[in-house]
């Protein structure tokens, strides 16, 4: 068999978009409309015929509604294999109507939770009878036609025009798939909110990760590769993937990264001066705080022009039309930000390419989470780097203790860092980096590659001396000997902030007397890989 015309629908929603123009259309091909509770209602209420679900199963509904569709006579109808005539005798003889079409979609337990509601509220918001149903009817597709979202409805009521009333069989398999899609997604949250929130688990025993395509991408990292974008199912913060894009071509998956290794960076700026982040493959290459945001920009930049040219921008506050101007002066991929000015706005514009991404506000780069990496066989899973110091959580380690100044350039080399690969070594003086080394294998060269651009930047300006000169110098991880501190040294940094904990700790703190630089310990790492 492969067209089925429907004769009888079961409709039971908790979202009534579209389902009275839905019910309407049904009605009017002569499909006889069975339904429960507010769905009935809402079809009564437009004028529709409708058949209560009690007097299809001869029971009435019970236990304030969790005992309505759980019944022989409606899964029976949904499950019964029409051309068998075993099946065929017993809904003769049990009197079991057959049902075409069911057009469900669950109790809205990820809105529940997101609102905050208490636990029997959510408990009660867990679907028992409508996931059965969608479950039976998918199982049943060669003779059922499930439809779990709304946005497919018009897809539904297009076929019946095409097929005179009919579904094929293609078209209810590609039902049948996203129907089992939603059913394990529904589940899927039902089961981490038992794990994480109600019983405090971190790592549960069964991971759910679930997400929503939103679009294909035009290739992954490389052009041989395909990529899609997803979003997560469930509680979620608005981020990169939920950003308005108000102009430019489509983004590519580089795109999307890039971007969200600049969105999550400014994001520690949150609340703060205007910030200024340049990213290049993953890396920052620039990042300043000034008092306007067109200065922190010329800051950013001057750190590493050569990187930042293709690179992407992200900022903490809305843009404004200097700054977009600015911008514009240099090839830029994506610029990202809470806001933009009608003045950014036109000045983009004239960058037909260039892709503008608003994304309204900054997360908490202290919420908590899980960062998933997938390896051959498995999953690695880890709670997202939320650490933070404040200058109370420093150890002053060296016979100088740092100045006002050189305390505020650590911990603003030491934001950075934490967003900089492994190794990685930041230069940073009065709220601006001067140079960064990034992903080398050891850390003496991501000390010595940050010097030298920021020796670059002082030829190609005419500055009389590197930005290094008088600069602090944060580190990810500790010295494990003397030489990477040496070389920020030589480069004339005056600062060192470091989480500390090597064996040669006392080697490297020797050496920092020596050259008469002040070193603080933060006593927490930030490996980035």
């Amino acid at each position: 068999m492969t067209d089925v015309t429907i004769r009888r629908a079961l409709l039971s929603v908790s979202d009534k978009t579209g389902l009275v123009e839905l019910g309407q259309d049904l009605a009017a091909r002569g499909v006889e409309l069975v339904s429960t509770g507010g769905t009935a209602k809402a079809l009564r209420d437009a004028g529709l015929a409708v058949m209560d679900i009690s007097e299809l199963t001869g029971f009435p509904e019970m236990m304030d509604g969790r005992v309505k569709t759980l019944h022989p006579k409606v899964h029976g109808g949904l499950l019964a294999v029409r051309d068998n005539a075993e099946h065929v005798a017993a809904m003769t003889e049990h009197a079991i109507g057959a049902i075409d079409l069911v057009v469900v979609n669950l109790y809205p337990f990820e809105a529940t939770v997101a609102k905050g509601a208490e636990r029997d509220e959510i408990i009660e918001n867990i679907d028992i009878g409508g996931p059965s149903m969608v479950r039976s009817a998918a199982k049943n597709h060669a003779f059922v036609a499930i439809v779990t979202d709304p946005a497919d409805y018009a897809r539904l009521r297009a076929e019946m025009a095409e097929k005179n009333g009919a579904t094929s069989l293609a078209f209810r398999r590609q039902l049948a798939a996203r129907a089992y899609a939603a059913t394990a997604a529904y589940d899927g949250m039902i089961s981490q909110w038992f794990a994480c929130a109600d019983q405090g688990e971190t790592f549960p025993e069964m991971l759910a990760v679930n997400g929503r395509r939103v679009t294909e991408l035009r290739y992954g990292e490389n052009p041989h590769q395909q990529a899609a974008l997803y979003t997560p199912i469930g509680p979620r913060i608005r981020g990169i993937a939920q950003a308005s894009q108000v102009q430019g071509k489509e983004l590519s998956y580089n795109n999307y990264a890039d971007a969200d290794a600049a969105f999550e960076l400014a994001a520690e700026f949150r609340g703060q001066a205007p910030a200024v982040v340049i990213v290049k493959h993953a890396n920052p290459c620039g990042v300043a705080q000034a008092s306007s945001l067109l200065d922190a920009w010329k800051g950013a930049l001057a750190c590493d022009d050569v990187s930042a040219f293709g690179g992407i921008v992200a900022v903490n506050v809305p843009l404004d039309g200097p700054t977009a101007e600015a911008i514009c002066e240099i090839f830029t991929e994506v610029v990202v930000a809470p806001d933009a000015d009608d003045a950014a706005r036109a000045a983009f514009a004239r960058k037909k390419n260039l892709r503008l991404l608003l994304t309204g506000e900054l997360p908490d780069p202290r919420r908590a989470g899980l960062a998933v990496k997938p390896i051959t066989g498995g999953l690695l899973v880890q709670t997202r780097d939320n650490g933070a110091i404040t200058a109370d959580d420093l150890k002053v380690v060296t016979r100088r203790a740092p100045t006002e100044q050189e305390l505020k350039d650590c911990l603003f080399a030491w934001t950075v860092a934490r967003h900089v690969k492994s190794n990685a070594i930041v230069y940073a003086k009065d709220g601006v980096t001067a140079g960064i080394g990034a992903g080398q294998m050891n850390r003496r060269d991501s000390s010595r590659i940050a010097a030298m651009k920021a020796a670059e930047a002082a030829a190609k300006f005419g500055w009389a001396q590197s930005r290094t000169v008088g600069s602090a110098v944060a580190s990810d991880a500790f010295f494990p000997f003397a030489d990477g501190l040496l070389a920020a040294a030589e480069a004339g940094a005056s600062a060192i902030i470091q989480p500390g904990g090597s064996i040669r700790d006392d080697e490297v703190i020797a050496a920092a007397d020596a050259a008469g630089l002040a070193m603080v310990f933060t006593g927490m790492r930030h490996f980035r890989h």
